[in-house]
């Protein structure tokens, strides 16, 4: 499974609503990373860890950790991602700074659940830093450095005062599945059966049904049909594939059948679709 590099800047801040992140595949980078879920629900792998995430959670991500999200239930989430490196602060932490805030990158957790005053907090924090990030007013640097020393502050002190056991990696059954879902998204475009995907997990094909329906919302065929659809519209924006070659890349086996399939999601076909929005 391929897994990328990124090199990260001084410090990055979005607050976004998505459907598909924009970094699907496993990566890492030379930065530390602080996402919070504001809304929806995702899975997220960390290292050797698999995390179901709900809002009002936050993930603290060492640099150089590999790391993915899935959003195995294909609706839409919000989150704020806060990516940085030391660099930027630096100059402030050198200047006798007692207490270790980069800590919280070490502790050994990666998730933290907040209460609602908790989740307050930090969205107004967070809030702040976008719009000194997007709108950039005189001293709008300094104003970063200060807020994002507030924030890992108010992180830390949660870190160190809630138990280790309220924050827990998912149970063996979320992993199978987020297994599962990354398996199915890695390999949308070839034949899938649900007899092999439970051969390959050492599973029942009725576990699998049940399961799979349990923890994403969907059957096995809807959400293979999902993902090979968004992926189809991808492709779609691509004029020099024909609506049958994008079909076939996406692991439908006849034109007839992915038209059908196409339409059902979108409510159109493939080429009134790329007519219409392309």
């Amino acid at each position: 499974m391929e897994t990328n590099f990124y090199k990260a800047t001084p410090l990055d801040i979005s607050r976004e609503k998505k459907i598909h992140t924009t970094m699907p595949d496993r990566h890492y980078h030379d930065g530390y990373e602080i996402l919070y879920l504001v809304s929806g629900n995702v899975y997220y792998f960390i290292e050797d860890k698999t995390y179901h995430v709900s809002n009002g959670t936050l993930l603290i991500i060492n640099k150089n950790d590999i790391h993915k999200l899935v959003n195995s239930s294909g609706t839409t989430f919000e989150r704020v991602t806060l990516l940085f490196k030391n660099e930027f602060i630096e100059n402030i932490l050198n200047s006798g700074w007692e207490y270790d805030v980069f800590s919280i990158f070490t502790s050994g957790r990666n998730i933290v659940r907040l209460d609602v005053n908790e989740q307050n907090v930090i969205e107004n924090l967070f809030d702040k830093m976008v719009r000194e990030f997007n709108v950039q007013p005189a001293g709008y640097k300094d104003s970063l450095k200060i807020l994002l020393l507030e924030v890992l502050i108010f992180i830390k002190r949660i870190v160190d005062s809630k138990h280790i056991h309220d924050d827990v990696e998912t149970t063996f059954t979320h992993k199978k599945v987020f297994e599962m879902v990354d398996f199915i998204n890695q390999h949308y475009d070839q034949r899938l059966t649900v007899e092999e995907i439970s051969r390959k997990f050492y599973i029942s094909s009725s576990y699998f049904y049940k399961v799979f329906k349990e923890n994403t919302g969907f059957t096995f065929i809807e959400y293979l049909n999902n993902v090979r659809v968004k992926e189809a519209i991808s492709l779609l924006k691509e004029n020099h594939y024909k609506v049958g070659e994008v079909g076939e890349k996406v692991g439908f086996e006849s034109t007839t059948h992915f038209g059908r399939v196409f339409k059902g999601i979108t409510g159109c076909s493939p080429i009134k679709y790329r007519n219409i929005h392309f």
